[in-house]
């Protein structure tokens, strides 16, 4: 599709197809940095878990084998045991009474009346003699230290997500500038450029935003001189052609009748009209082209043109509508449209105006795709067809002029439609 204040080009039939929304630049980076930060605060406190339980579990296990070792020797002399070591105590976990049953020395962390404690066994007779050690403050440490791991993750995410928003924020800002100055030259605007300082000051590091935004006012100014050069040299030549052409129409008149004088009147019109057909262009381009407003009824112009155009095309009035436009163009675009019908289509060629919309319609072979999906391009003609191809690139240009909006499209039992929608005036 393309559009372009008065052009809107579109195959029968053919609805905008549901747009999936994606992810923004922006939150695709958060989200990456967020998985980052989580994965990278899980690793290094899982490292810092594992490292600081392995040591204090370690300085537990060194300290419970060594009132174990003086339990051991207290009962081998008959000595009365510590109060924290016993034979079989109660609470013993039965893993580690049969590991010291079977004749090995172990330790375990266990949990008597509700609070941990490290016990160590080792045989004794056929029995488990085994010291317990309060093992409370070393778990508190440990929950501390994940408690303390937990916040300092979770205030780190922060802080890097913060600082991401912020880079990220500013860079995707950019892009959306660069884009925007993008969608204006493409519509036309070729004064638009980005305009990023890091491109025009040497002193500032040119990253490839910047690369981007600076190869996008280059390619727009390239543009926009090729297009100024070649919209002069359009005008030029057709300037320069008015006066041969009008000398020549003079001589072409001064010819003695018959059929080569015909064939040559007819061939110096069509240059005439030709040369017209390019300055019109060229104005509108340049956009030198103003409005005479008035009030217009579109039933009565729809008769004149259609008048004009001659026999073959009928007019229909669903709904009469006055609008506030320029009359004499009004009648250029509807005249083009309706030549247009009878030059490359079928009868009959209808003129329908129903209220601020105005139809012409063909039953011939339908507009090429090429016109349907870009709009009219100039000179340009399919198969056989005859004319010069400026009629529709006129119209176009011309509804841009009136703020009109243009549709072609093919009728689905055949033929082409051009559909020209009017702002509505005072009736």
């Amino acid at each position: 599709m393309k559009s372009g204040g008065g052009l809107v080009a579109r195959a029968p039939g053919r609805r905008p197809g549901l747009r999936r929304r994606a992810a923004s630049l922006t939150w695709k980076a958060l989200a990456f940095i967020t998985v980052m930060c989580c994965g990278l605060a899980a690793l290094l406190g899982a490292l810092v878990h594992v490292s600081v339980t392995d040591q204090t579990v370690s300085d537990a296990r060194s300290r419970a084998l060594g009132r174990l070792e003086s339990a051991t020797r207290a009962y081998e002399a008959g000595n009365r045991l510590p109060p924290d070591a016993g034979v079989d105590p109660p609470g013993l976990p039965e893993s580690l009474r049969a590991l010291a049953k079977s004749g090995r020395r172990g330790t375990m962390v266990g949990v008597v009346d509700g609070y941990p404690t490290m016990w160590a066994a080792t045989p004794a007779d056929g029995r488990a003699l085994a010291v317990r050690l309060d093992y409370a403050q070393s778990a508190a440490t440990i929950e501390a230290l994940d408690r303390a791991i937990l916040g300092s993750s979770a205030l780190a995410i922060g802080v890097t997500l913060t600082l991401g928003a912020l880079g990220v924020t500013r860079v995707t800002r950019r892009l959306r500038t660069t884009s925007q100055v993008a969608r204006r030259i493409s519509a036309g605007d070729l004064d638009a450029r980005v305009g990023d300082p890091r491109t025009t000051d040497p002193a500032r590091y040119r990253d490839e935003v910047a690369a981007v935004a600076a190869a996008l006012d280059t390619m727009a100014s390239t543009l926009q001189r090729k297009l100024l050069s070649e919209q002069r040299f359009t005008a030029d030549v057709a300037h320069e052609l008015r006066t041969p052409l009008t000398g020549l129409h003079a001589a072409a008149e001064l010819l003695p009748p018959g059929r080569p004088t015909e064939l040559v009147r007819d061939r110096v019109a069509a240059l005439r009209t030709l040369t017209e057909d390019l300055l019109e262009i060229s104005r509108l381009e340049t956009g030198s082209e103003r409005l005479d407003l008035e009030d217009v009824r579109l039933g009565v112009l729809a008769e004149r043109v259609a008048a004009h155009a001659g026999a073959g095309t009928q007019v229909r009035v669903v709904e009469d509508s006055c609008v506030e436009t320029d009359r004499r163009r009004l009648e250029r675009v509807l005249g083009n449209l309706v030549a247009n019908a009878h030059r490359h289509g079928a009868p009959p060629v209808v003129l329908t105006v129903d209220g601020p919309v105005v139809t012409v319609r063909d039953h011939g072979g339908g507009f090429p795709e090429y016109l349907v999906a870009d709009g009219p391009q100039r000179f340009r003609t399919e198969g056989s067809a005859k004319g010069h191809g400026l009629g529709l690139t006129i119209a176009v240009g011309q509804a841009e002029v009136l703020g009109a909006e243009l549709e072609f499209s093919n009728a689905s039992d055949g033929g082409a439609r051009a559909a020209l929608r009017l702002p509505e005036g005072e009736g």
